[in-house]
């Protein structure tokens, strides 16, 4: 009975991470499939492309702002200089998701150097195509940016399950919920940048997934540390981190782009649909926590 006790978390908590993990597979549900194919032109200016891309970013925003932040301040806020620790590791996330980018667009360069020439030795109108390369380089770009964020946001969410478990079974039971309702618009936003930087839906669910099983290692992680406080004080720096890293893909990769090709005929359903992005999040932050 003892030993049944003591791998009961485990077995709970592995099952409750794979739960977790499939939601990043729900999207396929949601988004339709010609949207695939639309998303992955950079010049489609489809309403659909755009209002799906202006939820991704306002639910990137509502993430940090209402969720990461705050929750990262309620760790720290009884540490002494804890909100500066907050904004370094915020700085820190967003110089180290600036640096990967530029390594990603290097790698990328080299991949495509010997087309982009090709492209312009036998093509007079080589600017406008060099552009459209550009976009759709900075796209897949942001996915792979996104892909390393939502790694480590899976990772805390791994984390707050295997903790929690440890708690008591309800405990457990209640925060994977919470996880749940918070991660399915998250999860939308994330498919909706992937299918823009050139996935395919079912490439997409599985890279998802995959990143999903990062929260299965933080999930192992808690329950293998027997501090739940010293857990605490060596992970506090992963959810500013986050936040940095998710600031820097709405901001700087999806958001200007829009910005680029924005049309008054859009404007409405741009807006509306970026405040239907921080609206669900803001919703679920109310909720749940």
């Amino acid at each position: 009975m003892d030993e049944m006790s003591y791998y009961q978390p485990w077995i709970f908590s592995i099952a409750a991470s794979l739960i977790v993990g499939l939601s990043g597979v729900l999207p396929m549900l949601v988004i339709p499939m010609e949207s695939g194919v639309k998303l992955k032109n950079p010049g489609n200016n489809s309403r659909k492309m755009r209002r799906l891309l202006s939820f991704a970013v306002g639910g990137l925003l509502g993430d940090v702002f209402l969720h990461l932040l705050p929750e990262a301040w309620e760790k720290a806020q009884y540490r002494q200089n804890g909100g500066y620790e907050i904004l370094f590791w915020v700085l820190v996330g967003l110089t180290a998701f600036g640096i990967i980018e530029k390594m990603l667009s290097s790698t990328e360069n080299m991949y495509d150097s010997k087309k982009i020439d090709e492209d312009v030795s036998v093509n007079n109108n080589s600017g406008e195509k060099l552009a459209v390369d550009s976009i759709s380089k900075k796209a897949r770009v942001a996915g792979y940016l996104n892909l390393v964020a939502n790694s480590i946001d899976n990772f805390t969410h791994g984390l707050a399950v295997g903790g929690s478990f440890l708690v008591s079974t309800r405990v457990g039971c209640l925060t994977t919920l919470a996880i749940l309702l918070h991660e399915v618009p998250h999860e939308v936003a994330d498919f909706a940048i992937l299918l823009r930087s050139g996935f395919t839906r079912w490439e997409a669910a599985q890279a998802q997934f995959s990143t999903a099983l990062i929260g299965l290692a933080g999930s192992l992680t808690a329950l293998g540390v027997d501090s739940g406080d010293k857990l605490g004080e060596r992970t506090a720096w992963i959810l500013p981190f986050t936040a940095g890293g998710f600031l820097n893909i709405a901001l700087f990769n999806v958001l200007p782009e829009l910005i680029e090709t924005i049309h008054p005929n859009t404007l409405i359903s741009d807006v509306s649909s970026f405040i239907s992005g921080l609206s669900v999040m803001a919703a679920v932050s109310y909720f749940v926590e």
